[in-house]
């Protein structure tokens, strides 16, 4: 099996950027959280994940780097297993420039030359210990978790996953996806990350699904296949350039894929682990150096009390595991 990696990033600093996003947002705004200056910061941790991947998950078949033209200056672009992809590649010129990532993800299925097997990172996701295919993949299918999360109504991001589920409980009947593919939405390894499901089983309409933040495997086919049925919705959506509460996330994408029952069913939460740092920057950094999971989220935050230092330890830790350059860094 062919398997690519996608992962995006952005260098804040690039002068260039600054001028394009000032034009635009009018300022990075450190209390609006569609601008903030957390989404779009760099930590400069970039190496470590293609260090990560190139000595954890060295079956990688291609690397999709996705940015609005940019490169960091360490990047060997001549590497055979490097595709640098600029947002002009796949996604229609009347959208760009785009600064909301969810405009960027669901056009990734049109990225030149994409395996239909891929994983989806984005630039806060890092491998820190090896890492097999078959995490992501098996029998052809991705590897993920069926279960529904409650989630409360005041939340920005959930008002914006209800755009999601109104389309999926268009095209999909709750009861007979459950009933079709009862193994999969019951798996024993879910533990208790599946007790809604239990609970809402009687119910007629799907809610909102329980959504790892970190590492996502895909069929390309599976956008092609949500684009065919609400592509009128995510073209109107596209022309937010920072998020809205009208925008169609990439859970639509995830989801989509769990109702057909085309994936095999993995808690990915034995595995990975996200760390919002604003709390957690301690026990970030002793997952790190301890290689405690496969898989983890650096959860950024513009209230990171003692920001520099906090970098600084979480770079000792990288260091600590990936001290060798890549093949990827000139």
């Amino acid at each position: 099996m062919e398997i690519d990696f996608v992962i995006t990033w952005v260098d804040m600093n690039d002068p260039i950027w600054q001028k394009d996003f000032a034009k635009y947002s009018g300022k990075i705004n450190n209390l609006k959280n569609e601008v903030s200056v957390a989404r779009f910061r760099d930590y400069g941790f970039l190496k470590y994940w293609f260090r990560g991947v190139e000595n954890f998950a060295p079956w990688v078949r291609k690397i999709h780097f996705v940015t609005c033209g940019q490169k960091p200056d360490w990047l060997d672009e001549n590497h055979p297993k490097l595709n640098l992809v600029d947002h002009k590649d796949y996604i229609p010129n009347e959208f760009l420039p785009s600064y909301n990532s969810v405009v960027i993800e669901r056009y990734l299925h049109k990225i030149p030359g994409l395996s239909e097997h891929f994983v989806y990172f984005n630039d806060d996701f890092y491998i820190i210990n090896s890492i097999g295919q078959e995490r992501f993949f098996r029998n052809g299918l991705p590897c993920d978790i069926a279960a529904f999360l409650y989630n409360p109504s005041w939340s920005q991001w959930y008002k914006r996953i209800k755009n999601n589920i109104r389309i999926i409980n268009q095209h999909f009947d709750k009861k007979e996806v459950m009933a079709n593919y009862r193994d999969k939405w019951f798996d024993k390894t879910y533990g208790t990350k599946a007790r809604w499901n239990y609970i809402l089983k009687p119910y007629n309409k799907f809610v909102t699904l329980r959504t790892p933040h970190n590492a996502q495997p895909y069929l390309k086919s599976t956008f092609e296949e949500v684009w065919a049925v609400a592509g009128r919705e995510l073209t109107e959506t596209s022309v937010n350039r920072f998020r809205a509460l009208n925008d169609l996330t990439p859970e639509i994408f995830r989801t989509w894929q769990i109702c057909k029952g085309n994936f095999e069913p993995y808690n990915t939460y034995q595995d990975t682990k996200m760390f919002p740092l604003m709390v957690r920057s301690k026990q970030a950094v002793k997952a790190i150096s301890d290689q405690s999971y496969s898989l983890i989220c650096l959860n950024d935050n513009v209230h990171i009390r003692n920001y520099g230092q906090v970098m600084e330890n979480i770079e000792n830790a990288f260091e600590s595991i990936l001290p060798q350059k890549s093949k990827f860094e000139i």
